[in-house]
């Protein structure tokens, strides 16, 4: 009766388009019929077909979590997740379609709030999934993978590409894309404080992926930079000592590099508009 009752639920939950009050109202009832089947937690006793559906309920809470825009939620969601991903396969009745992209998500989450030392860690756990070259080639797992590789090499025109609408692999990534861009944008300017003294104004537009000129004066405020005949002032250096000094040149030639490749894919966009 409960299993039964449980599968109607999850038909319902699997409509993308639910409203989150509605979606948390029926996820409320799956997990009380979880607890009456004894499958809110895995273990040796609870049959597979019961695991699966247990499963399923959390990776959906998960998905309608981040459609909303609940990152508590949705991190509360993943860890309850975790207990099952660590099951071997023969404990489900059924493969889950969801698994790789719910992993995905999570690991794309990491990265928007620069926890890197577990964004590497939980992809060493990967392994149980595939070679390196499935994980990678996953449509959801690869994803992830390349933004975390070009932001480490400061490819950042590649991961603005990347983050475009049409290029996500789905809507919940677009989700967690708009919380990265403000950390990447972040990341460019301090590339571009040690790289040169100043940028014309339209280059800063371009290279930090701004709508408007606006945009750009309020951004140059917020990192106190100074705007003047359509040229941002970069605030200048402290004195340094001369390994110091040594230290930054190399940073600075590392930088230059960063920005003028940003720019000069910004460039080709404005081109083929």
């Amino acid at each position: 009766m409960a299993d039964r009752q449980l599968t109607t639920l999850l038909t319902q939950l699997r409509t993308p388009s639910l409203p989150f009050p509605q979606s948390t109202t029926l996820l409320s009832k799956a997990k009380l019929l979880l607890l009456q089947l004894s499958a809110l937690t895995p273990s040796p006793i609870v049959p597979p077909a019961h695991l699966t559906l247990a499963r399923e309920v959390y990776e959906l809470g998960a998905l309608h979590s981040l459609r909303a825009k609940n990152p508590d939620s949705f991190t509360r969601y993943v860890s309850q997740l975790q207990p099952f991903y660590e099951l071997p396969p023969q404990s489900f009745s059924a493969p889950s379609p969801n698994q790789n992209k719910v992993t995905a998500l999570w690991l794309l989450f990491l990265l928007t709030q620069g926890r890197y030392t577990e964004f590497h860690s939980d992809l060493e756990g990967l392994s149980t999934r595939g070679s390196v070259a499935e994980v990678e080639n996953d449509k959801f797992l690869g994803y992830p993978i390349k933004l975390e590789r070009w932001l480490m090499e400061g490819a950042y025109d590649r991961v603005w590409k990347a983050m475009k609408k049409g290029e996500v692999p789905s809507e919940e990534f677009g989700v967690l894309c708009e919380v990265l861009t403000p950390q990447i944008r972040r990341e460019i300017a301090s590339s571009s404080e040690r790289a040169y003294p100043s940028l014309p104004f339209l280059s800063a537009q371009s290279l930090l992926f701004l709508d408007s000129e606006g945009a750009v004066i309020d951004f140059a405020n917020s990192r106190g930079w100074v705007i003047k005949d359509r040229t941002i002032y970069f605030p200048t250096a402290a004195e340094l000592n001369a390994d110091e000094e040594g230290e930054q040149e190399q940073e600075k030639e590392v930088s230059q590099m960063v920005i003028e490749n940003t720019l000069g894919y910004a460039r080709q966009l404005e081109t083929i508009v």
